[in-house]
């Protein structure tokens, strides 16, 4: 079932302010070299839950990182809500996932460098789980 102009709107309002709030939490809590990026927000048909994509660099870090963000989770969905307070009557509830795409393109990419071709040996790449 495709977004509805009301689901992508919100989406990218959480989205342009979750950016900013995540690197401002990241930049006061002393972490230096730790890019944080959304990379996408999907809000349900009812507008109560939005699913948050983070893409985290270096990638060692994106674990630990997740499980500091989700436990904060209160924090953060009250600092959007004062930043939306004049675009959204409600604030979903946040859920985030770490967005793993960019190291899946890494693998392919050094698959595809390397001896092992992926394209012939299509076992070679983890199989991707949707979510």
């Amino acid at each position: 079932m495709e977004e509805t102009q009301r689901q992508k709107k919100i989406g990218s309002v959480l989205q342009r302010d979750l950016v900013d709030v995540l690197q401002n939490a990241a930049s006061q809590g002393g972490m230096r070299g730790i890019i944080i990026s959304v990379s996408k927000v999907k809000v349900t048909v009812d507008l109560s839950v939005a699913k948050v994509y983070l893409s985290i660099f270096p990638n060692d870090k994106a674990k630990e990182l997740l499980v500091g963000i989700k436990s904060n989770t209160p924090l953060i969905r009250h600092e959007l809500a004062q930043r939306t307070r004049h675009q959204l009557r409600r604030m979903p509830n946040l859920e985030f996932f770490i967005d793993d795409s960019l190291e899946y393109i890494d693998k392919i990419e050094q698959s595809l460098k390397g001896k092992e071709n992926p394209i012939t040996d299509p076992n070679l790449l983890d199989n991707r789980k949707k979510t």
